[in-house]
């Protein structure tokens, strides 16, 4: 596969792991192409794709000199480092690289489990089939995680100070948990987040769309 003229995303834009990648590019002002891959659009386990990324799944960022990078979180601190204007969203002084990082990885460790299972039983499986019991297990985790993040937001205006790739890594899951149709306790913080968060644009347009 030839090297392309400009950013490639490989990955389905419905993805929350490409919605990420697709925040900071439009946050970024990057120019960028992106392909279709992974669910109904398939491609991840064709051999070209394979040979990008092993683990057939998206976002695979391909850069204009050929090489290429999978994982989401991985993704976003690369390109803060290599495009013009990232060192805004991903500090360079260490504890404020941290406090972003550690949200990053709190997403991935803890909050991305509940949400996927509530999230795929309640908009990606036939209501026949869905455990109700395993979705109702995973809200009351979730709930308190979300609690957790609210503590965090008092008195501030995004998870570690100034809007960073730590809202871009749990925002989409943020749009989902006031998206999907589950009982959700009063978190005023978490509340006016999402709020702020759905006046940028680049969030409004890529992450904050109808689930599907």
């Amino acid at each position: 596969m030839s090297a392309p003229r400009m950013i490639t995303v490989w990955g389905r834009a419905n993805s929350v792991n490409v919605m990420k990648v697709l925040w900071l590019l439009d946050e970024l002002a990057i120019p960028f192409e992106r392909i279709e891959a992974g669910g109904e659009f398939g491609r991840t386990r064709d051999p070209d794709y394979a040979a990008m990324n092993p683990n057939a799944t998206v976002p695979t960022l391909v850069m204009p000199h050929g090489y290429t990078l999978w994982e989401s979180h991985a993704i976003l601190r690369y390109l803060c480092r290599t495009q013009p204007g990232g060192n805004a969203f991903y500090p360079e002084a260490p504890e404020a690289r941290a406090d972003v990082e550690r949200w990053m990885d709190w997403t991935l460790a803890s909050l991305n489990d509940p949400m996927r299972i509530i999230f795929w039983a309640l908009v990606r499986t036939p209501e026949a089939e869905r455990d109700m019991a395993a979705v109702a297990k995973a809200r009351d985790a979730a709930a308190r995680l979300w609690s957790i993040v609210d503590a965090q937001l008092e008195g501030r205006p995004y998870l570690a100070g100034e809007c960073s790739i730590a809202d871009m890594a749990m925002g989409g899951f943020l749009h989902r948990w006031f998206s999907l149709p589950v009982e959700r306790p009063e978190l005023p913080n978490l509340a006016a987040w999402y709020a702020r968060l759905k006046t940028r644009l680049p969030y409004a347009t890529r992450v904050a769309v109808p689930l599907s």
